[in-house]
C-alpha cells in the first residue's frame, strides 16, 4: 500500500489524518505547521510531537524530500537557478510516467527591491509544445505534486535563509494543464497555517488554456494571471504556440476578460519580440487593437536565446522600445522586461528539466 505524501494535505486533510490515528485536531494542525511554516523535512524536527505519534504516522504517511542537485547565481547576484531531483517513488497517484527513477526540474530566484520572488516548476517537462521554449524540447515527464511544488518554495527560503514573498508559476510545464494539482498547491501555500502567501502574491503563466482559466473562476481561485500571448493574430500565433489551434486567440481573450471582470484583477499579456516574426510597428498596432477596452498590461520580453531553442534571434532594443512605444501611444500600459539569469539559462524560456552541460 502506497504511503500517503503529508505535503500534499491541506490544513483539514491533516487534521482529518490526526483523527483517523486517534489523535486529537489539533496534532494534525502541529504537523502542518511543521512541514509548511517551518518547512522541516524529517520529523526528527518536529519537537513537539510524542514518540508514539510519529511511530503511527510514519507506518502510513512519509514526508518525502527534494534534493537540490546544483544551483547556479547569475553574474549580477540577482538571479539563482536551482535543479531539484525528485524520486519517481514519490508519486502518490498512478499515472503515465515515462521517467525511470529521477525525476529533474528547475526553479529560479529572483532578487528585487521589493522582496524575493521565486519561480517554480508545475510539471517535469511540458507537453505544450511552444516551439521558442526549452521546456517543450524535454518532452512531458509526469505532473508534480502539490507538495512538490511547495517544497521549491520551502527548500530555497532555508536555503537562502530569508523569506519568499512572491511566487510565479511560470517555471517547467504549463501550470492549468496539471489543474488540480496547482489548486491544491494554492490551498496549501496560502493556509495562514503554513506560508500563509497572500493570493496577491501568486502568479499563475498560461499559455492559453482559455476552459481551465474559466475554472479557476468557478473555484474562486484569484490569483494573477499571466497569459503567453507572443502574436497578436492566430497566424502567427499557431505557428508559436499549437495550443492556439485548441483555444484560438479569440477565445483565449474571452476567457480573459471574463477572469479579470469578476476578480477586478489586471491580466499580464506576455510577449517575447523575435526579430523577423512578430516585431513589427504593425504588429503592435494589431495588438493595441486586440487587446483595447480589456484590464491589462503587456510585458514584452527580449527573446532569451537557448542552445535548445536555435532557430530564432532577439529583436533589437530600437524595435522593441518602438514597439512598446506605440503600444503605449495607443493606452495600452506596457513595460519591457529587465532581463534576469539569462547567462545562466535562468530567463524565460530558458528552464529544462534535465541535466545541462553549464551545471
Amino acid at each position: 500500500m502506497k504511503k500517503t505524501d503529508l505535503r500534499n494535505l491541506t490544513i483539514t486533510e491533516m487534521e482529518q489524518l490526526a483523527l483517523t490515528l486517534s489523535e486529537k485536531k489539533y496534532r494534525g494542525r502541529q504537523l502542518y505547521e511543521w512541514i509548511n511554516k517551518h518547512g522541516v523535512t524529517t520529523f526528527e524536527e518536529m519537537t513537539n510531537l510524542p514518540a508514539a505519534l510519529i511511530t503511527k504516522i510514519t507506518a502510513t504517511a512519509t514526508l518525502p524530500t527534494l534534493a537540490m542537485k546544483k544551483k547556479l547565481i547569475s553574474e549580477d547576484k540577482f538571479t539563482t537557478k536551482f535543479l531539484f531531483s525528485a524520486s519517481k517513488s514519490d508519486i502518490i497517484e498512478d499515472e503515465a510516467d515515462s521517467s525511470n527513477g529521477e525525476i529533474l526540474f528547475e526553479s529560479v530566484l529572483l532578487r528585487y527591491n521589493h522582496g524575493n520572488t521565486i519561480c517554480i516548476s508545475s510539471q517535469a517537462g511540458c507537453r505544450m509544445g511552444c516551439i521558442f521554449c526549452a521546456s517543450a524540447k524535454s518532452g512531458f515527464i509526469r505532473n508534480l505534486t502539490p507538495g512538490e511544488m511547495a517544497a521549491q518554495v520551502y527548500a530555497i527560503a532555508k536555503e537562502i535563509g530569508e523569506p519568499i514573498n512572491n511566487i510565479v508559476l511560470m517555471g517547467c510545464g504549463e501550470p492549468l494543464d496539471n489543474f488540480v494539482n496547482t489548486v491544491k498547491f494554492i490551498t496549501i501555500i496560502n493556509s495562514h497555517e503554513g506560508a500563509n502567501i497572500g493570493r496577491r502574491h501568486i502568479t499563475i503563466s498560461t499559455c492559453g488554456l482559455a476552459d481551465e482559466i474559466y475554472d479557476l473562476m468557478e473555484n474562486d481561485i484569484s490569483i494573477s494571471l499571466a497569459v503567453s500571448l507572443h502574436a497578436p493574430n492566430d497566424t502567427i500565433r499557431k505557428k508559436l504556440m499549437p495550443i492556439t489551434k485548441k483555444h484560438p486567440t479569440e477565445d483565449l481573450l474571452k476567457a480573459c476578460k471574463a477572469y479579470s471582470d469578476k476578480t477586478k484583477r489586471r491580466i499580464s499579456f506576455e510577449y517575447s519580440l523575435i526579430e523577423g516574426i512578430n516585431d513589427s510597428t504593425k504588429h503592435a498596432e494589431e495588438l493595441a487593437a486586440l487587446l483595447r477596452n480589456m484590464l491589462c498590461h503587456v510585458n514584452l520580453i527580449p527573446f532569451n536565446i537557448s542552445e535548445h531553442v536555435s532557430q530564432f534571434k532577439p529583436s533589437n532594443k530600437e524595435t522593441i522600445e518602438k514597439f512598446a512605444k506605440t503600444l503605449n501611444t495607443n493606452n495600452i500600459e506596457t513595460t519591457i522586461r529587465r532581463r534576469l539569469g539569462s547567462d545562466i539559462g535562468a530567463a524565460c524560456g530558458q528552464l529544462v528539466s534535465k541535466y545541462q552541460t553549464d551545471y
